[in-house]
């Protein structure tokens, strides 16, 4: 059964939006994500069988069509059942159990695949550390943990420092709370004062298997600096507590990835595998820069992710020391030793 539900998670990964039959009460607040490929859309999150995912959803138009008879939910796909029992999980802010923020969806960098500076004026949340504060006290024993990420606004330190100034203030009315953070840095010491702060893990995304494929898909990084942030992260905060989201599907081999995987394990970095989303807003960025490329299938997202599990057994490495972020969450991808 466990094998079953890893293999409709990754279907639902990769797969459309939820249709929500009308006049349907939800019956949680819908997420509006403002970050990554996603970002704009109304989502929520459907838990099964032990895993989780979160779906855009629909009142018009959809791959899966949500159904509820005699009060139990199920997920049909193209008029044949699905998922025979579904619920619909409460999120805290975008993630179940935890406040993870956007503090800034602007962003002075092209990343072909990100949404988030596209996005209206309508779906900014204006966020400061005292709405932020106040978003958190508003649900006392939901919200387990925190986490922060932002697009870079203004210069890359201006940015972290602003992420420092929100970690002070959490850390100071929450002394024990994880605190998770997601930034683009380019300074060991912008490492060093996100953790004096008060963080506890950090991601810091190498975003692309390969040097070649990153320097058409991130066109403004530095794909070794990076690495270097990266390694010193793991110096400051710790082995089990520095991770980096990997996508893939922009016409790199399974080889590419494994490969990548390995390095950032051997660093004692947890690599996050992240498939590629295509919509509607970023195809043809992304097509301008890396060409139509073949879309993923859940063969390929379970085959990586089983690669993914054992290249970190192999190195010591377990998404379970991790409290905040992607690796806690588990909406979006299959998670190593928590969904396989």
């Amino acid at each position: 059964m466990i094998q079953e539900f890893t293999e409709k998670k990754a279907e639902l990964i990769l797969g459309g939006n939820v249709k929500i039959p009308k006049g349907f009460d939800v019956g949680v607040r819908v997420s509006r994500s403002t970050a990554g490929p996603g970002a704009g859309n109304p989502s929520v999150v459907f838990a099964f069988g032990g895993c989780r995912v979160k779906k855009a959803i629909s009142y018009d138009d959809g791959e899966f069509d949500l159904v509820e008879r005699d009060k139990r939910l199920s997920l049909y796909r193209g008029g044949s059942p699905f998922l025979d029992d579904v619920r619909i999980q409460p999120v805290a802010f975008h993630c179940p159990e935890q406040a993870f923020f956007n503090l800034d969806q602007r962003c002075i960098y092209h990343c072909v695949y990100c949404n988030s500076p596209f996005l209206g004026r309508d779906t900014w949340k204006d966020l400061n550390d005292d709405k932020i504060l106040a978003d958190i006290a508003s649900m006392p024993g939901v919200v387990c943990a925190v986490a922060l990420t932002s697009g870079v606004f203004g210069s890359v330190g201006e940015t972290v420092g602003r992420m420092v100034s929100c970690i002070r203030k959490i850390r100071a009315a929450y002394p024990d709370m994880p605190v998770g953070v997601e930034p683009y840095v380019d300074d060991r010491k912008q490492i060093d004062s996100l953790r004096e702060a008060g963080a506890t893990e950090i991601k810091i995304n190498c975003e692309a298997a390969t040097s070649e494929v990153f320097s058409k898909v991130c066109p403004d990084l530095d794909y070794g600096n990076i690495f270097k942030m990266l390694a010193y992260a793991v110096e400051v905060f710790g082995k089990g507590h520095v991770a980096s989201n990997l996508i893939y599907g922009f016409g790199e081999d399974n080889a590419d990835v494994i490969a990548r995987m390995e390095m950032l394990a051997k660093m004692g970095v947890a690599p996050g595998l992240r498939a590629l989303k295509i919509n509607p807003c970023n195809r043809r960025r992304i097509e301008d820069a890396v060409g139509t490329v073949e879309p993923n299938t859940p063969e390929r997202v379970l085959s990586l992710a089983k690669e993914q599990k054992r290249i970190m057994a192999e190195y010591g490495i377990d998404t379970r020391t991790f409290r905040t972020m992607c690796f806690e969450c588990t909406c979006c991808d299959i998670v190593p030793f928590r969904d396989i």
